[in-house]
């Protein structure tokens, strides 16, 4: 049985406004979600920037510390005893000795940084690092 087809959809303007409607409440609320809060602690990370200093070949792991001293591993906030545990169990399971590099906000005092290497060494891992930045230049660096 053939069913006859006389509905047309948008015949006149005014059938238009109420998707036009929803369509622009869809953009007010994805523009909304954008000033929506996100959980966690701002960091902001500003290492020291240098020229032609040697990167590390061997497996690494990574700590962050901020101005304040708050001390982040695998993404977490964690305390120091957090961290000693986590650097030992990374020790263990690493196959080679572990390089530990630390992403250090500019105004982290040098003995917080001094510790830090030194909670690596208890754990096991024998080299630290500090990340830096490379410098930003116009030019492109001659070989």
């Amino acid at each position: 049985m053939k069913f006859p087809r006389n509905a047309k959809i948008l015949r006149t303007p005014s059938d238009v406004a109420p998707f036009a409607a929803v369509f622009f409440m869809l953009v007010i609320f994805v523009m909304l979600a954008g000033l929506l809060p996100v959980p966690g602690f701002p960091v902001q990370l500003k290492p020291p920037e240098a020229d032609d200093l040697p990167g590390v070949d061997r497996p690494t792991v990574a700590l962050a510390v901020d101005s304040e001293g708050r001390l982040f591993f695998k993404n977490k906030l964690v305390t120091e005893p957090d961290l000693k545990a986590g650097l030992a169990a990374a020790a263990v399971r690493a196959p080679e000795p572990l390089t530990l590099v630390i992403h250090a906000d500019r105004a982290v005092r040098y003995d917080t940084l001094t510790h830090l290497l030194l909670l690596g060494r208890e754990a096991g891992i024998t080299n630290g690092l500090l990340a830096i930045l490379p410098r930003v230049t116009d030019a492109p660096v001659p070989k």
